[in-house]
């Protein structure tokens, strides 16, 4: 196996991997020795190309995480060290690079981030050790992969959210809410997404002034996708807030699964 270790900000080491030092937010030129090594070890792709499983009648890429049917001739892992952005940021890399049969594993710099929690992250033994656990890889209509949650709300989040917001075809936020937070499965459908009930309001915890939101957990929903629409929109991923406020934005479930290195 072929043992890639992306540092991103970390100082992590991981015996025996190929190691390259990125910045804690490496941008996609960073990371295109990926796309290189992809090209190395799998020339071509015999495998159904994403149009063709688009255009396809079954349905089976709407079940349960599958593994990658693609048989390179060196199984690659990559493990990347950093916080959830990073990780998002690298899955992003080769989902655009239509790479995901590539092993990912992840050495949180925080062991308590939504991306840690959802993968069950810790240790470098796990993420170098650790068998394959296919899940869903959760994606914007801009391209960006969600590795551990993502939020909407209008503005600075103090006033109720100006627009609608659908997991499937079930409303979620109709006018009375003040946005959502939604986080990826490990199983189908594919992400869960609750509605924020109250404005975010600094609150002092441990010397320090924290931003906090109610949530609803009784309007839980899971699905497949989740569809906004609205004014000033602003778009949280991985806790990295988009440059500009948007008018409509979809996260929805890629037609490929990530082959994810996490606990059961």
């Amino acid at each position: 196996m072929r043992l890639i270790h992306c540092a991103c900000g970390s100082a992590t080491v991981i015996p025996g991997a190929e190691r390259f030092d990125l910045p804690e937010r490496p941008a996609q030129r960073d990371l295109s020795f990926l796309v290189d090594i992809a090209r190395q070890v799998l020339p071509e792709d015999p495998t159904p190309s994403l149009e063709e499983i688009q255009s396809s009648p079954s349905v089976s890429h709407l079940g349960e995480p599958a593994f990658a049917p693609q048989r390179p001739a060196e199984p690659v892992r990559v493990v990347v060290s950093g916080d959830d952005r990073a990780l998002g940021l690298v899955l992003t890399r080769l989902m655009r690079a239509d790479a995901m049969w590539m092993e990912v594993g992840y050495v949180p710099v925080n062991r308590e981030s939504p991306a840690a929690l959802v993968w069950g992250a810790g240790d470098e033994g796990l993420a170098v050790e650790g068998a394959v656990r296919p899940m869903p890889c959760i994606r914007t209509d801009f391209g960006e992969v969600v590795a551990g949650s993502a939020e909407l709300f209008t503005g600075d989040g103090s006033s109720r959210y100006t627009g609608e917001i659908v997991v499937d075809s079930e409303v979620l936020v109709g006018g009375n809410e003040y946005g959502a937070r939604l986080v990826p499965t490990v199983d189908a459908p594919g992400l869960v997404a609750v509605p924020y009930t109250s404005p975010l309001v600094p609150t002092r915890r441990f010397l320090r002034r924290v931003p906090v939101r109610r949530t609803d957990a009784s309007r839980v929903l899971a699905g497949r996708a989740l569809q906004s629409g609205g004014e000033e929109i602003a778009v949280l991923i991985d806790g990295i807030l988009r440059p500009r406020p948007v008018k409509r934005v979809t996260f929805y479930r890629h037609l490929r699964d990530i082959q994810s290195v996490r606990e059961a």
